[in-house]
């Protein structure tokens, strides 16, 4: 996030940096949590086919049992469904694979394939933002599921393995709500309360770099509060529970708007009472937080974009997948290095929302790789003791690649690479230095080639439609401002104002997270666009009032600066 305004001098490209890619960050508040999933969700899969001697169906099962790494961060009512969508969006990608696989063995063929899929699976999880990992995982396993030899009679049940491991991996994603139901909401609102503090005592130390690093920090925390608390559907919305949690979003939205009047050790004493599973801590009653909260309730009730309009914005992004990831693919098969999908999901693997973020992946998957080969050179004589002990290396690697890349994504890519290269040995012995060759070869093609595409297709466009997402936000709030300033507005005319505002406040969050960066002359109004919302929700809650709602107990009157354009 930028505070900066855009200025038509500012550089078209960017200088791409080493100094701090590599450098660990602090780790995820919940780095446990997907750690621990994923190995109950992949353990007992594997376990039982170990006990039945069918370690060569782990790939299968594999790619349900994955699915667990996704929607850590989501209230449970929307995970469930999130983890629906996974799990049915890895097996349409395996099915795809395994069919393709049974048909053709033409190695140019299914890297075309394999590329428009890892094209389709990034523009599907950028639009309905999926979260962390991404594409990566479902263009790891339909990859990997081209190039398994394969007969059209085997795919059914071969799906029927991810199906089942896809089901238990759900129960694994939703069972931590049985103790702690609304654990997404609280820590999503106490890590906006901690960064909202720190900028306020960055603010008093007189350090504007410092204080405008805190302020961007607190704004990306408060607006990812917002997208955990939003996701929730309506009829749940409503719950006690959830309401104190948006008062106290509101209350962070209001201190960061005046930071030298906030103190900083009452909004850590609300954080910390959201940690466990006690009562929320109840925010004084505010006006502005009564308007918000109604505006967001409008919000809310509008619904998201169609998926079609989403997806309309990613087309450079999709563009760009598919070309780095089939040429990355054709590169390995003109080197005749044997396992052109590794350098498919490298390349696929780079991909962000812009240039210099796609630099540092790039960085940090050669480097996560390269000593990720080192490890497993280290581990080979262990796993080669049996079946049962490659089974348990696999799943040490998958606790220790979900626990360190929350840090740095080389540190994760330190346990994938050896795991990736331990299950192409459950369908038999693979021979060590090969596998090592191959994988070092793999990565560097994959990640030139992918970071070239990325140069040659660029989303220039990307400032330009949240410019006019702001301008189409600012009109429909001017316009439902005029039409409250009316004594008696024509019928039916104030709640057409008021969808077509909800309707531009939700394309404008859509626009603006679609264009988190590329390697254009202009950097993101970023700060513009929490004004545009915060404003933007005031005033639907003014015309929420004035169509006849009534506002909560222990609200104020509506104010003038409510529905000032």
């Amino acid at each position: 996030m930028s505070s900066a305004t855009p200025t038509p001098d500012t550089p078209l490209v960017r200088r791409l940096p080493l100094a701090g890619v590599l450098r660990p960050g602090r780790p995820s508040d919940i780095w446990f949590k997907p750690a621990l999933s994923s190995v109950a969700a992949v353990a007992p899969p594997n376990l039982a086919l170990l006990a039945l001697g069918r370690l060569d169906l782990a790939m299968y099962t594999m790619a349900g049992s994955l699915c667990a790494l996704y929607a850590h961060n989501r209230p449970y009512a929307a995970r469930a469904r999130v983890l629906a969508r996974v799990v049915l969006g890895m097996l349409g990608g395996v099915a795809v694979a395994l069919v393709a696989a049974s048909l053709t063995r033409d190695a140019v063929v299914l890297v075309t394939v394999g590329a428009l899929l890892a094209a389709a699976q990034k523009a599907l999880c950028d639009a309905t933002r999926v979260g962390p990992p991404g594409n990566v995982v479902l263009t790891f396993i339909s990859s990997a599921a081209l190039f398994a030899p394969q007969t059209l009679a085997q795919v059914p049940g071969h799906l029927a393995l991810g199906a089942a491991a896809g089901a238990w991996a759900w129960l694994v994603g939703m069972a931590p709500g049985l103790v702690r139901p609304h654990g997404p909401e609280r820590r999503a609102t106490a890590h906006a309360l901690n960064a909202t503090a720190a900028c306020a005592e960055a603010h008093r130390t007189g350090d504007d770099g410092r204080a405008r690093a805190a302020r961007a920090a607190a704004y990306a925390a408060v607006h990812a509060a917002w997208q955990t608390l939003l996701s929730v559907p309506p009829a749940r919305g409503r719950a006690a529970t959830r309401r104190a949690l948006e008062r106290l979003v509101v209350r962070a939205e209001v201190a960061l708007a005046a930071p030298a009047d906030t103190d900083p050790e009452r909004l850590r004493a609300w954080a910390r009472a959201l940690r466990g599973t006690g009562p929320v801590p109840e925010a004084d009653d505010d006006p502005q937080a009564a308007d918000e909260l109604l505006g967001m309730d409008a919000e809310r009730a509008t619904g998201r974009q169609p998926l079609w309009q989403r997806l309309g914005p990613l087309t450079p992004i999709a563009a760009r997948t598919a070309l780095g990831c089939a040429l990355a693919g054709y590169a390995s098969l003109a080197l005749g290095i044997g396992r052109p999908y590794w350098a498919l999901v490298t390349a696929a693997s780079l991909y962000q929302a812009n240039i210099t973020l796609t630099w540092n992946r790039a960085v940090q998957r050669v480097v996560g790789n390269l000593a990720g080969v080192l490890l497993f050179a280290a581990v080979t004589p262990l796993t080669h003791l049996g079946p049962a002990a490659l089974v348990l290396c696999c799943l040490a690697f998958n606790f220790g690649a979900e626990a360190l890349i929350s840090r740095n994504y080389w540190l994760g890519s330190v346990c994938v690479t050896p795991m990736a290269l331990l299950i192409t040995e459950f369908a038999g012995y693979q021979e060590p230095g090969r596998l090592i060759t191959e994988r070092i070869a793999d990565t560097l093609v994959g990640a030139l080639v992918g970071f070239a595409a990325a140069l040659a297709v660029t989303n220039r466009r990307a400032a330009d439609r949240v410019e006019r997402a702001l301008d189409a936000a600012d009109r429909a709030r001017e316009h439902a401002a005029r039409l409250l300033a009316r004594p008696d507005p024509a019928p039916g005319a104030l709640e057409s104002a008021r969808r077509a505002l909800a309707a531009a406040l939700v394309d404008l969050r859509a626009t603006a997270d679609a264009a988190a960066g590329e390697w254009w002359q202009r950097a993101l109004p970023q700060e513009r666009v929490v004004r545009a919302e915060q404003s933007g929700h005031r005033t639907l809650a003014a015309t929420v009032r004035r169509q006849g709602h009534r506002p909560r107990a222990g609200t104020t009157a509506q104010k003038t600066e409510d529905v000032r354009p």
